[in-house]
């Protein structure tokens, strides 16, 4: 008995057309209008059906093994490593760390057909979302960067959960951040200190309304003030512009980077046994920040760059640029009250010349050591 022949209905079709042919039902100008197909090809298809029937019309390589199907013995290897170490990895990271750590390079989807028959991985149903229109990116490097906080558990059972600050650059998508327990007034001055004296100051930041900054995190509470603060160091000591973002959406570019951060880096944080803050940053700085730059790095479209290096002046100010700075009025008795707190100021001409100014409400209590 004749094994069935799996046919399309392109194939079918055509075979309907071509024994019409044979009958003399139709002509061949007829049925190549028919098929769209040229005069030439009907008579060769007709030959084909007349010598060899429905077969004919049909791939001569269907229903045989396709010459580059992936050896059982390397399939299972991969299997093997993907439920070992990858089991919630995505595609893509999947097959960079199956060629990173153990040099078997296959493209993403044939890990991705693989993971999803082995029911190691489910694709994800795509939901439909409101049209937004799109916003070009800045032309220059440093014309505004975007900058947020992520609390997650980013050590996963290994630790507490704790915060990732970050920026990203609008022009190039160029990433610095650093972990820390909050993400109030002293990691955010920490944090921008560090950032302006790598790599200079940005023309401009893009936050939110900074909900974040006092919501999430008891100790971020207690900085409740870090709006206000933050945007006082950095306009009116360092000239740099604070805009404010109106939506999430608005600094989208910083979200996405969050979510991209929250899949792969958690991962890689556990694959190089990273449990604690202090090796997190070192192994962002020294490692990951590096990869990740080259890997999503863009080119702006422009080559000049709007950091500019701080100048001697600022240099030398950076301890009381960066630290809380309260407007509070010097009484009669060279005192100060601060959170329920008195300070007696000390015996200096400077001082008596304030006592003696009926307008003593500019002066500035600087708290260096705790930010």
């Amino acid at each position: 008995m004749d094994k069935y022949i799996i046919m399309s209905q392109k194939e079918i079709k055509r075979y309907d057309i071509i024994k019409k042919i044979i009958s003399k039902e139709l002509n061949g100008t007829d049925a190549s209008k028919l098929l769209t197909l040229s005069t030439r090809q009907i008579r060769r298809l007709k030959k084909k059906v007349e010598e060899k029937g429905v077969k004919g019309l049909t791939h001569g390589n269907r229903g045989r093994t396709s010459n580059r199907k992936m050896p059982d013995q390397e399939r299972q290897n991969i299997i093997s490593l993907i439920k070992k170490y990858y089991s919630d990895f995505g595609p893509l990271l999947t097959s960079e760390k199956l060629w990173e750590r153990h040099k078997i390079k296959k493209d993403k989807g044939t890990v991705r057909a693989i993971m999803v028959e082995e029911k190691i991985w489910k694709p994800k149903t795509k939901k439909k979302e409101k049209h937004r229109e799109w916003r070009q990116r800045k032309a220059r490097y440093g014309e505004m960067i975007q900058y947020d906080g992520s609390y997650e558990y980013w050590f996963e059972n290994r630790n507490d959960k704790c915060c990732l600050l970050a920026s990203i650059d609008d022009a190039s998508s160029r990433v610095w951040m650093k972990f820390d327990r909050h993400e109030g007034v002293e990691p955010t001055f920490n944090f921008w200190r560090e950032y302006i004296e790598r790599f200079g100051k940005p023309y401009s930041i893009y936050v939110d309304r900074f909900s974040t900054y006092s919501m999430n995190h008891k100790l971020a509470k207690e900085n409740s003030d870090t709006l206000t603060q933050f945007q006082r160091a950095m306009e009116k000591n360092l000239n740099i512009e604070i805009i404010h973002a109106q939506s999430a959406q608005a600094k989208g570019r910083v979200e996405r980077l969050f979510k991209t951060l929250q899949d792969r880096l958690i991962k890689e944080l556990r694959l190089n046994n990273i449990s604690t803050i202090e090796e997190a940053n070192k192994f962002l700085e020294e490692d990951y920040l590096l990869k990740f730059n080259a890997k999503f790095m863009v080119e702006p479209r422009t080559k000049s760059s709007l950091h500019k290096k701080l100048i001697k002046q600022e240099i030398n100010k950076l301890n009381s640029i960066f630290s809380r700075q309260y407007q509070r009025t010097v009484r009669n008795d060279f005192t100060i009250s601060h959170k329920k707190n008195y300070y007696q100021l000390t015996k200096k001409p400077f001082n008596y010349f304030l006592l003696n100014n009926k307008n003593r409400k500019n002066t500035y209590l600087y708290l260096n050591k705790n930010i």
